[in-house]
């Protein structure tokens, strides 16, 4: 990949003490503070705008255990599986417009969900046998969110080798370099000079009344400087695919976006109730088909048609985006300036123990897991990082980076695929993670892996947070990535041969 030159830095050493000894001190209140404003601006409808709550409404993730949904019932399931998540979402904008308590809130959400469900058994049990245990999934809960508490705590995530094994070390040093810089810079052992600007930045990074909505917290960040490294590979074997193909689709210079899922809730609209980045297809909404992104225009250069959407990241400045009284932005809790990406690139790489075969056209992989939060670190893939610093990856964490360093979000997408299958019905069983020594598991073949690195030059002593769903308080281990194959037979026939001969390709 492709280093970045940087002209300006994005955090001082100052503000590095002064995030994290927020972490330690007054964090909790972005988390816990009810009814704290999603937008800070009391003119743009604030009391139609998610709301920060006492805890994150905390349910079951149905699609996740509906692995055997014959193919004639999967339109029907997704979009109730859909619905289920906009049942969650209107339930925090009962609790933000202050309509019913908790309790009711709760009640009235188990009794939607128990239709929801019946209707997704009633629809699997038209082809085959109805799911035992669906009903055992209709009851929510409130989980009390506090400052520190999160569902994270991997770090070194396998990145380029592809590997989903965290390394728990790298989860420890994240935790440890927030801890160690709120002892440093808390303002007990600061001169007064550290104590002055510690007050700028606390409305800068941890209240600005609430321009923060539902998250993140302070103390989802980490100075990356006090981060040790930890990424591993896997050593490249005999019969290693060195090679790498490249697509170059730009950073989304034309604006497209949506708040659609077209692989997760086909036909649904606000089916992702945040809002996405697109490069590659320019067609992609919720009502693509095969045929439509076949015929769809591309911002590839090299005639890629592949469908690359990711979150957006926006900073928490006060700014209001155009989708601030929207679904999908602000009326659940995405605020802020949606940040172009400063750079994009999207590379098929090779396995370290053999050769790859091709991928088949219109392939769906989604990687990374939006409900991590909640759902814990199963299918968790986020990596945040810095430029310079890229042996270093955070999961849980967002990094603060020095002076010159740019974030960076990561994405070594599975390289695994079952041979016949472009998608499954919890759109994961079809694909896996290479193992530790980068070989596929049984019943698996190595296919070019996706690895897209996307990088922002955040202003300096801004808040930024990934998009997501309400309940995720923006927590950056919900980080993921989705990727639809639209390349030609031809095309992806070029990448691999680069890939296995070991060249080095557009």
């Amino acid at each position: 990949m492709r280093q970045q030159t940087h002209k300006r830095g994005r955090f001082t050493n100052k503000t590095v003490a002064i995030v994290a000894a927020l972490a330690l001190g007054g964090g909790g209140a972005a988390i816990i503070a009810a009814n704290a404003s999603a937008s800070g601006d009391k003119s743009s409808g604030e009391e139609r705008t998610l709301s920060a709550t006492a805890g994150t409404i905390s349910c079951p993730d149905v699609g996740q255990k509906l692995n055997d949904v014959p193919r004639q019932a999967r339109t029907e399931v997704d979009r109730n599986l859909a619905e289920l998540d906009s049942q969650v979402a209107k339930a925090y904008q009962r609790m933000a417009n202050k309509e019913a308590g908790t309790d009711s809130v709760l009640t009235t959400l188990q009794q939607q969900r128990t239709a929801t469900l019946d209707r997704i058994g009633t629809a699997i049990s038209r082809s085959a046998q109805r799911p035992a245990g669906l009903e055992q999934m209709s009851a929510c809960k409130m989980q009390t969110n506090f400052a520190g508490q999160g569902r994270g705590g991997q770090g070194g995530n396998q990145q380029q080798g592809g590997g989903q094994q965290g390394n728990q070390q790298g989860g420890d040093q994240q935790q440890g370099g927030g801890q160690q810089g709120g002892q440093q810079g808390g303002g007990q052992q600061g001169d007064g000079q550290q104590q002055g600007g510690g007050q700028q930045g606390g409305n800068q990074q941890g209240g600005n009344g609430g321009q923060q909505g539902n998250g993140p917290s302070p103390d989802d960040f980490v100075d990356i400087t006090k981060v040790q490294p930890n990424v591993k590979e896997p050593q490249n074997q005999g019969n290693a695919s060195k090679g790498s193909f490249v697509s170059e689709c730009g950073v989304n210079e034309q604006g497209i976006r949506n708040t659609d899922n077209v692989i997760v809730a086909p036909g649904v609209g606000n089916g992702a109730h945040h809002t996405h980045d697109y490069v590659g297809n320019k067609t992609t909404n919720a009502n693509s088909t095969n045929d439509s992104l076949a015929a769809g225009e591309t911002t590839c250069t090299n005639g890629d048609q592949s469908t690359y959407y990711w979150p957006v990241v926006r900073v928490q400045d006060g700014t209001q985006e155009k989708d601030a009284n929207q679904l999908g932005g602000g009326l659940e809790g995405n605020v802020g300036k949606i940040l172009t990406p400063k750079s994009s690139t999207i590379e098929f790489k090779g396995s370290p123990v053999g050769k790859v075969t091709a991928m088949p056209r219109f392939l769906r992989i989604i990687t990374g897991d939006a409900k991590a939060f909640t759902n814990g670190t199963a299918n968790a893939n986020a990596h945040w990082s810095c430029t310079g610093f890229e042996d270093r990856q955070l999961t849980d964490k967002y990094p603060i980076c020095p002076q010159g360093s740019d974030v960076v979000r990561s994405f070594a997408f599975q390289s695994c695929w079952d041979g016949k299958n472009i998608d499954s019905a919890n759109h994961r069983d079809h694909v896996a993670f290479a193992q530790e020594d980068g070989s596929c598991p049984n019943g698996f073949q190595a296919i070019p892996q996706l690895v897209n690195k996307i990088t922002y030059e955040v202003p300096a002593g801004e808040t930024f947070a990934v998009d997501g769903f309400p309940e995720q308080l923006h927590k950056p281990i919900t980080d993921h990535d989705d990727f639809i194959n639209v390349m030609s037979d031809q095309l992806m026939n070029q990448a691999v041969q680069c890939i296995n001969s070991g060249q080095k390709c557009g």
